[in-house]
């Protein structure tokens, strides 16, 4: 009860010197695709979803010059691969400053620089290595922007809810073992002594989706008649949004930080996946992010049960589809708007639109997770040529893979890349769907539920 009492009364002096925050909402604008408009036609869209902020994964010249004169405020990115350099050559720092902000203030609205993105999700010997050096570059920065007499940017980092060793319920969270000193207490430091935020990605999709049967859809999508009470505080949650948020806000209290403010650097909702992808649809995207919408730009602003009254600054993830993400086919699909600039679902970010005044939305269709068989086929748009390599490599890996497919054996013939690389795609995905692999292969692959197997040629299936 101490901890909840510090954070409320931390937070409450904290309300008055921030009274100014605006509650707008932004954008996230990726542009891992091949098929989206230019960084012209895309920042005119942005301006028609009344967005208050744009979040890039990089500092874009072109973007960045075509931003000035929109007060829509920006936030820009240093790349994963840039933070060992920053962090150890100051002049690396100086550089990317003079590079990446100079030229674009004041005309361009810079507000937030973000160093690095989900730094601590990923974890081999280099990527350690990055982690170690993550706030010795948010300090050279900060530094940088200081000494070029630059005080209204923020500096901070977005990380991922898998920062996390526990979250719930919130009050219990705590942050990694193997990150809690030698990475968040010296980010926590730096965001409470440079008065910035502790920026999260935080998707109530992904804990539903993992346990379904547990969590109802209406508390994840803000449209549950029922709550959760954590048994240590009291505190009372309508949503799954502010468990997750609360958790963060637990865990940095822990480490004696209870005011540092959160910013949604992502959030959203996947408007489709694969087969086996649990409520990815269109109804609940648009759901989740209208009452998001209706969330964050509450007047009076609600925040969260530990931290009531806060305006939270909230980017949804994404403007557009990305078409050329790898992994499953949630990856692909978070955009709001499709490539031509029609709205994939109707949506105000300004959150002034009426409920009423949107048009019906298509049914939920895959609201419960499919049970059956399942295979991975070679997708309606695969070029030939481009199937030689990624067959290659599936037949290359061990394992009985592709031994069907050898001459005499029950799959050699037809003799055809197609369906040479159906069954591969099918042979590969089975073996080693529980150990990461995706039914993506570089985009040549879909999900189906229809049995490719023919005569004496089985193919191998996932059952779920």
């Amino acid at each position: 009860m101490a901890l909840i009492i510090a954070l409320l009364l931390a937070f409450t002096l904290f309300l008055v010197s921030r009274a100014e925050i605006s509650s707008k909402l932004g954008i996230n604008y990726g542009r891992v695709s091949d098929d989206i408009p230019s960084a012209y036609e895309s920042i005119e869209i942005i301006k028609s979803l009344n967005a208050g902020r744009v979040k890039l994964y990089d500092a874009n010249p072109e973007i960045l010059k075509l931003l000035a004169g929109t007060k829509l405020k920006v936030s820009i990115m240093v790349q994963n691969h840039e933070i060992i350099g920053i962090a150890m050559n100051h002049t690396l720092a100086d550089q990317w400053v003079l590079n990446n902000v100079f030229p674009y203030i004041p005309q361009t609205v810079i507000r937030y620089i973000l160093v690095g993105n989900e730094v601590l999700s990923s974890n081999s010997e280099y990527d350690r290595s990055i982690w170690i050096n993550l706030v010795p570059a948010m300090h050279a920065i900060k530094t940088s922007l200081k000494a070029h007499n630059i005080s209204n940017i923020k500096v901070g980092t977005p990380l991922a809810m898998d920062a996390l060793q526990t979250t719930f319920p919130p009050s219990s969270a705590s942050f990694r073992p193997e990150i809690n000193q030698s990475v968040m207490v010296p980010l926590l430091q730096f965001l409470n002594h440079t008065k910035s935020y502790f920026f999260i990605d935080v998707y109530p999709y992904f804990p539903w989706s993992e346990n379904s049967s547990n969590i109802t859809l209406d508390f994840a999508l803000f449209t549950s008649n029922t709550s959760y009470t954590d048994p240590a505080t009291g505190l009372v949650y309508n949503n799954l949004l502010d468990q997750m948020l609360d958790s963060v806000n637990f865990a940095m209290a822990k480490l004696g930080y209870p005011n540092i403010p959160l910013a949604i650097a992502e959030t959203g909702w996947p408007n489709a996946g694969d087969i086996d992808q649990i409520g990815a649809n269109l109804h609940n995207a648009a759901i989740y992010n209208r009452n998001l919408i209706k969330k964050i730009t509450a007047k009076p602003a609600l925040g969260t049960p530990a931290r009531p009254g806060r305006v939270i600054p909230t980017f949804i993830f994404s403007l557009f589809n990305e078409n050329q993400k790898t992994g499953p086919g949630t990856e692909r699909h978070w955009g709001i708007v499709h490539p031509n600039g029609e709205p994939v679902y109707e949506i105000d970010l300004a959150g002034k639109r009426s409920e009423l005044d949107y048009a019906p939305l298509p049914a939920a269709y895959n609201n419960v997770p499919y049970k059956g068989k399942l295979w991975c086929v070679v997708s309606g748009h695969a070029r030939v040529e481009d199937l030689g390599a990624v067959l290659n490599f599936v037949c290359g890996q061990g394992n009985g893979t592709c031994d069907a497919l050898t001459p005499g054996k029950a799959c050699y013939e037809p003799i055809s890349v197609y369906d040479h690389a159906s069954y591969a795609f099918s042979s590969y995905w089975s073996q080693f769907r529980n150990k990461g692999a995706t039914c993506y292969f570089n985009g040549l692959a879909r999900q189906t539920m229809i049995n490719p197997s023919r005569r004496s040629c089985e193919f191998p299936s996932v059952t779920l």
